[in-house]
Protein backbone atom coordinates (compact mmCIF):
# COMPACT_ATOMS: atom_id res chain seq x y z
CA UNK A 1 0.00 0.00 0.00
CA UNK A 2 2.49 2.19 0.91
CA UNK A 3 4.32 2.08 -2.71
CA UNK A 4 1.16 2.43 -4.63
CA UNK A 5 1.01 5.77 -2.16
CA UNK A 6 4.44 7.24 -3.31
CA UNK A 7 4.01 5.81 -6.82
CA UNK A 8 0.45 7.68 -6.62
CA UNK A 9 2.23 10.91 -5.46
CA UNK A 10 4.98 10.60 -7.99
CA UNK A 11 2.80 11.38 -11.18
CA UNK A 12 0.11 13.44 -8.96
CA UNK A 13 -0.21 16.77 -11.20
CA UNK A 14 0.93 15.67 -14.10
CA UNK A 15 -0.51 17.43 -17.15
CA UNK A 16 0.57 16.64 -21.01
CA UNK A 17 1.15 20.13 -22.12
CA UNK A 18 0.41 19.72 -26.34
CA UNK A 19 2.41 23.56 -26.66
CA UNK A 20 5.69 21.54 -24.58
CA UNK A 21 5.73 25.19 -22.79
CA UNK A 22 5.43 26.95 -25.36
CA UNK A 23 3.18 29.87 -24.14
CA UNK A 24 3.55 31.87 -27.10
CA UNK A 25 2.29 28.90 -29.01
CA UNK A 26 -0.38 28.03 -26.85
CA UNK A 27 -1.96 32.21 -27.37
CA UNK A 28 -1.62 31.48 -30.69
CA UNK A 29 -3.09 28.32 -31.20
CA UNK A 30 -5.92 29.79 -29.20
CA UNK A 31 -6.17 32.53 -31.44
CA UNK A 32 -7.11 29.34 -34.26
CA UNK A 33 -9.55 28.00 -32.32
CA UNK A 34 -11.89 31.83 -32.30
CA UNK A 35 -10.82 32.29 -35.56
CA UNK A 36 -7.79 34.90 -35.72
CA UNK A 37 -4.97 34.42 -37.80
CA UNK A 38 -2.56 37.74 -36.84
CA UNK A 39 -1.28 36.67 -33.72
CA UNK A 40 -0.03 33.31 -35.84
CA UNK A 41 1.53 35.63 -38.32
CA UNK A 42 3.10 37.66 -35.26
CA UNK A 43 4.17 34.24 -34.03
CA UNK A 44 5.99 33.00 -37.19
CA UNK A 45 7.16 36.88 -37.86
CA UNK A 46 9.29 36.98 -34.37
CA UNK A 47 10.39 32.85 -34.56
CA UNK A 48 12.28 34.09 -38.06
CA UNK A 49 14.93 31.54 -39.10
CA UNK A 50 15.46 29.55 -35.53
CA UNK A 51 14.85 26.37 -37.67
CA UNK A 52 13.65 23.84 -34.54
CA UNK A 53 11.03 26.43 -32.98
CA UNK A 54 10.08 26.93 -36.21
CA UNK A 55 9.23 23.67 -36.91
CA UNK A 56 7.98 22.76 -33.48
CA UNK A 57 5.57 25.83 -33.60
CA UNK A 58 4.55 25.09 -37.40
CA UNK A 59 3.31 21.44 -36.57
CA UNK A 60 1.41 22.98 -33.74
CA UNK A 61 -0.20 25.09 -35.17
CA UNK A 62 -1.09 23.24 -38.50
CA UNK A 63 -2.86 20.62 -36.23
CA UNK A 64 -4.90 23.39 -34.96
CA UNK A 65 -5.62 24.87 -38.58
CA UNK A 66 -6.74 21.50 -39.98
CA UNK A 67 -10.05 21.96 -38.46
CA UNK A 68 -10.64 25.30 -39.86
CA UNK A 69 -10.34 27.79 -42.80
CA UNK A 70 -7.86 30.13 -40.87
CA UNK A 71 -4.88 29.89 -43.22
CA UNK A 72 -7.26 30.42 -45.78
CA UNK A 73 -8.03 33.30 -44.29
CA UNK A 74 -5.11 34.66 -43.79
CA UNK A 75 -3.78 33.59 -47.31
CA UNK A 76 -6.63 35.94 -48.76
CA UNK A 77 -5.60 38.40 -46.49
CA UNK A 78 -1.89 38.38 -47.10
CA UNK A 79 -1.11 36.37 -50.33
CA UNK A 80 2.65 37.42 -50.82
CA UNK A 81 3.03 36.48 -47.22
CA UNK A 82 5.53 33.33 -47.15
CA UNK A 83 4.79 32.38 -43.73
CA UNK A 84 1.39 31.94 -44.72
CA UNK A 85 2.26 29.72 -47.64
CA UNK A 86 4.67 27.69 -45.27
CA UNK A 87 1.61 26.91 -42.61
CA UNK A 88 -0.66 26.07 -45.17
CA UNK A 89 1.16 23.61 -47.01
CA UNK A 90 1.93 22.16 -43.27
CA UNK A 91 -1.97 22.00 -43.18
CA UNK A 92 -2.49 20.56 -46.34
CA UNK A 93 -0.32 17.77 -45.34
CA UNK A 94 -2.04 17.39 -41.91
CA UNK A 95 -5.42 17.60 -43.16
CA UNK A 96 -4.23 14.61 -45.91
CA UNK A 97 -3.38 12.69 -43.06
CA UNK A 98 -6.50 13.26 -40.98
CA UNK A 99 -7.87 11.84 -43.86
CA UNK A 100 -6.16 8.67 -44.40
CA UNK A 101 -5.92 7.68 -40.45
CA UNK A 102 -9.69 8.26 -40.23
CA UNK A 103 -10.03 5.83 -43.64
CA UNK A 104 -8.08 3.44 -41.87
CA UNK A 105 -5.00 1.65 -42.84
CA UNK A 106 -4.78 -0.16 -46.10
CA UNK A 107 -8.00 2.02 -47.18
CA UNK A 108 -5.55 4.57 -49.78
CA UNK A 109 -5.55 7.78 -49.96
CA UNK A 110 -6.87 9.74 -53.26
CA UNK A 111 -3.67 10.29 -55.48
CA UNK A 112 -5.22 13.97 -56.48
CA UNK A 113 -5.38 14.90 -52.74
CA UNK A 114 -1.85 14.12 -52.01
CA UNK A 115 -0.71 15.48 -55.25
CA UNK A 116 -2.67 18.78 -53.37
CA UNK A 117 -0.51 18.66 -50.76
CA UNK A 118 2.80 18.09 -52.53
CA UNK A 119 2.38 21.46 -55.10
CA UNK A 120 1.62 23.34 -51.70
CA UNK A 121 4.88 22.50 -50.10
CA UNK A 122 6.27 23.21 -53.64
CA UNK A 123 4.56 26.77 -53.53
CA UNK A 124 5.91 27.58 -50.07
CA UNK A 125 9.36 26.42 -51.06
CA UNK A 126 9.15 29.02 -53.90
CA UNK A 127 7.71 31.47 -51.25
CA UNK A 128 10.33 30.77 -48.90
CA UNK A 129 13.46 30.05 -50.07
CA UNK A 130 15.79 29.34 -47.60
CA UNK A 131 13.31 28.06 -45.29
CA UNK A 132 13.69 23.70 -44.78
CA UNK A 133 9.92 23.29 -43.04
CA UNK A 134 8.18 23.15 -46.38
CA UNK A 135 10.87 20.06 -47.77
CA UNK A 136 10.41 18.36 -44.24
CA UNK A 137 6.71 18.60 -44.91
CA UNK A 138 7.10 17.28 -48.49
CA UNK A 139 8.68 14.22 -47.19
CA UNK A 140 5.73 14.10 -44.58
CA UNK A 141 2.90 13.72 -47.34
CA UNK A 142 4.89 11.72 -49.89
CA UNK A 143 4.54 8.68 -47.84
CA UNK A 144 1.09 8.62 -48.39
CA UNK A 145 1.39 7.73 -52.29
CA UNK A 146 1.00 3.75 -52.99
CA UNK A 147 3.98 2.53 -53.73
CA UNK A 148 6.27 5.61 -52.40
CA UNK A 149 8.08 7.85 -55.08
CA UNK A 150 10.73 7.23 -56.93
CA UNK A 151 14.14 7.10 -55.02
CA UNK A 152 15.63 10.12 -57.55
CA UNK A 153 12.75 12.33 -56.65
CA UNK A 154 13.09 11.32 -52.91
CA UNK A 155 16.91 12.36 -52.65
CA UNK A 156 16.75 15.41 -54.87
CA UNK A 157 14.30 16.48 -52.23
CA UNK A 158 16.06 15.38 -49.48
CA UNK A 159 19.28 17.53 -50.50
CA UNK A 160 17.23 20.59 -51.17
CA UNK A 161 16.28 20.32 -47.09
CA UNK A 162 20.27 19.37 -45.97
CA UNK A 163 20.97 21.86 -48.33
CA UNK A 164 19.12 24.03 -45.97
CA UNK A 165 19.62 22.65 -42.94
CA UNK A 166 22.24 19.55 -42.80
CA UNK A 167 20.28 18.22 -39.37
CA UNK A 168 16.98 19.39 -39.31
CA UNK A 169 15.66 16.79 -36.85
CA UNK A 170 12.16 16.77 -38.58
CA UNK A 171 13.14 16.25 -41.97
CA UNK A 172 15.47 13.42 -40.17
CA UNK A 173 12.47 11.57 -38.54
CA UNK A 174 9.89 11.89 -41.81
CA UNK A 175 12.90 10.62 -43.90
CA UNK A 176 13.23 7.40 -41.20
CA UNK A 177 9.54 6.75 -41.25
CA UNK A 178 9.95 6.66 -45.15
CA UNK A 179 12.28 3.59 -44.80
CA UNK A 180 10.39 1.71 -41.92
CA UNK A 181 8.82 -0.76 -42.69
CA UNK A 182 5.47 0.51 -41.84
CA UNK A 183 5.95 2.87 -45.43
CA UNK A 184 8.38 2.25 -47.82
CA UNK A 185 11.06 0.04 -46.51
CA UNK A 186 12.27 -2.32 -43.67
CA UNK A 187 13.63 -2.56 -40.30
CA UNK A 188 16.98 -2.52 -41.83
CA UNK A 189 16.43 0.34 -44.09
CA UNK A 190 15.28 2.38 -40.85
CA UNK A 191 18.23 2.12 -38.23
CA UNK A 192 20.83 2.19 -41.52
CA UNK A 193 19.39 5.66 -42.19
CA UNK A 194 18.98 6.47 -38.57
CA UNK A 195 22.31 5.15 -37.55
CA UNK A 196 24.03 6.89 -40.54
CA UNK A 197 22.85 10.27 -39.79
CA UNK A 198 23.69 9.79 -35.71
CA UNK A 199 27.16 8.89 -36.75
CA UNK A 200 27.37 12.03 -38.95
CA UNK A 201 26.10 14.42 -36.48
CA UNK A 202 28.09 16.97 -34.33
CA UNK A 203 28.21 16.63 -30.67
CA UNK A 204 25.26 18.30 -28.69
CA UNK A 205 23.05 17.65 -31.87
CA UNK A 206 19.73 15.42 -31.38
CA UNK A 207 20.22 13.65 -34.01
CA UNK A 208 21.36 10.37 -32.36
CA UNK A 209 18.21 9.96 -30.75
CA UNK A 210 17.08 8.86 -34.56
CA UNK A 211 18.12 5.43 -33.12
CA UNK A 212 15.38 5.57 -30.18
CA UNK A 213 12.60 7.18 -32.75
CA UNK A 214 13.44 4.09 -34.92
CA UNK A 215 13.30 1.76 -31.93
CA UNK A 216 9.90 2.68 -31.31
CA UNK A 217 9.01 2.72 -34.63
CA UNK A 218 9.48 -1.02 -34.88
CA UNK A 219 7.79 -1.73 -31.55
CA UNK A 220 4.73 -0.34 -32.99
CA UNK A 221 4.84 -2.17 -36.15
CA UNK A 222 5.62 -5.61 -34.03
CA UNK A 223 3.18 -4.72 -31.57
CA UNK A 224 0.27 -3.62 -34.35
CA UNK A 225 0.80 -6.88 -36.62
CA UNK A 226 0.41 -9.00 -33.34
CA UNK A 227 -2.86 -7.49 -32.18
CA UNK A 228 -1.91 -8.08 -28.54
CA UNK A 229 -0.54 -11.44 -29.48
CA UNK A 230 2.30 -12.02 -27.41
CA UNK A 231 5.41 -11.70 -29.92
CA UNK A 232 8.53 -14.40 -29.21
CA UNK A 233 11.73 -13.13 -28.91
CA UNK A 234 10.62 -9.53 -28.58
CA UNK A 235 10.64 -9.62 -24.58
CA UNK A 236 14.26 -7.51 -24.43
CA UNK A 237 13.34 -4.72 -27.24
CA UNK A 238 14.36 -2.17 -25.14
CA UNK A 239 17.20 -3.81 -23.09
CA UNK A 240 18.96 -6.36 -25.16
CA UNK A 241 22.62 -4.91 -25.19
CA UNK A 242 22.84 -3.16 -28.63
CA UNK A 243 20.00 -1.11 -27.76
CA UNK A 244 21.18 -0.25 -24.31
CA UNK A 245 24.67 0.76 -25.84
CA UNK A 246 22.88 2.32 -28.45
CA UNK A 247 20.81 4.68 -26.11
CA UNK A 248 23.50 5.13 -23.86
CA UNK A 249 25.81 6.67 -26.81
CA UNK A 250 22.62 9.13 -27.67
CA UNK A 251 22.70 9.89 -24.13
CA UNK A 252 26.56 10.73 -24.11
CA UNK A 253 26.55 12.55 -27.61
CA UNK A 254 23.44 15.09 -27.36
CA UNK A 255 23.18 15.69 -24.09
CA UNK A 256 27.15 15.87 -22.95
CA UNK A 257 27.06 18.39 -25.83
CA UNK A 258 23.82 20.34 -25.26
CA UNK A 259 23.94 23.61 -23.78
CA UNK A 260 23.20 23.42 -20.11
CA UNK A 261 20.11 24.98 -18.74
CA UNK A 262 16.21 23.92 -18.84
CA UNK A 263 14.73 21.89 -21.43
CA UNK A 264 13.61 24.28 -24.64
CA UNK A 265 10.31 23.51 -26.09
CA UNK A 266 11.59 23.06 -29.29
CA UNK A 267 13.80 20.23 -28.50
CA UNK A 268 11.04 18.22 -26.05
CA UNK A 269 9.43 16.02 -28.15
CA UNK A 270 12.61 14.12 -29.06
CA UNK A 271 14.08 14.27 -25.47
CA UNK A 272 10.76 12.21 -24.39
CA UNK A 273 11.89 9.31 -26.98
CA UNK A 274 15.43 9.58 -25.21
CA UNK A 275 13.69 9.72 -21.30
CA UNK A 276 10.81 7.17 -22.66
CA UNK A 277 13.89 4.60 -23.90
CA UNK A 278 15.77 4.75 -20.88
CA UNK A 279 12.89 4.02 -18.38
CA UNK A 280 12.11 1.44 -20.73
CA UNK A 281 15.43 -0.27 -20.67
CA UNK A 282 15.36 0.31 -17.06
CA UNK A 283 18.53 2.50 -16.75
CA UNK A 284 17.78 3.77 -12.88
CA UNK A 285 20.60 6.67 -13.25
CA UNK A 286 20.02 7.94 -16.84
CA UNK A 287 16.12 7.70 -17.01
CA UNK A 288 15.48 9.62 -13.68
CA UNK A 289 17.97 12.18 -14.96
CA UNK A 290 16.10 12.35 -18.46
CA UNK A 291 12.51 12.73 -16.72
CA UNK A 292 13.94 15.27 -14.21
CA UNK A 293 15.14 17.39 -17.03
CA UNK A 294 11.95 17.13 -18.70
CA UNK A 295 10.16 18.27 -15.82
CA UNK A 296 6.60 19.40 -17.21
CA UNK A 297 7.63 19.06 -20.80
CA UNK A 298 6.32 16.01 -21.23
CA UNK A 299 4.54 14.43 -24.59
CA UNK A 300 2.28 11.86 -24.68
CA UNK A 301 4.17 10.07 -27.50
CA UNK A 302 6.11 7.73 -27.31
CA UNK A 303 4.97 7.24 -23.84
CA UNK A 304 1.30 5.96 -24.90
CA UNK A 305 2.51 2.99 -26.67
CA UNK A 306 3.75 1.67 -24.02
CA UNK A 307 0.91 1.68 -21.57
CA UNK A 308 -0.37 4.73 -19.60
CA UNK A 309 1.99 7.45 -19.78
CA UNK A 310 1.59 8.96 -16.30
CA UNK A 311 2.13 5.84 -14.56
CA UNK A 312 5.37 5.48 -16.10
CA UNK A 313 6.43 8.80 -15.74
CA UNK A 314 5.56 8.58 -12.45
CA UNK A 315 7.51 6.09 -11.39
CA UNK A 316 10.69 8.13 -12.11
CA UNK A 317 9.56 11.34 -10.75
CA UNK A 318 11.54 13.51 -8.42
CA UNK A 319 14.72 11.08 -9.31
CA UNK A 320 13.18 7.61 -7.93
CA UNK A 321 13.24 4.56 -9.92
CA UNK A 322 10.31 2.41 -10.35
CA UNK A 323 10.20 0.56 -6.81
Amino acid sequence: MAALRRRSDRSAGLSFDADLGDRALTTARHDIVIGRWQGVRDLLRATGDHWPLRTHRIRALANVAAGSSVVEAWRAAEPDNPDAAVLRAATEVTRVFNGAIAAGRGAGTDRDRIDVAVMACLAAADARPGDPTPWASLLTVVRLYEGGVARSELRAWWEELRRRDPYHLEGHVQMLRYFSARWHGTHGSMYDFARDAAGAAPAGSPLPVLVQIARVEEYRYVSDAAKGRPVRGFGQHWNHELAVTELLRTYDRWLGGRVPGPVRAEEAAELNYLAHAACCAGLTREGAALVGLLGERIALVPWVYTGDPAQQIGRWRGGAPPS
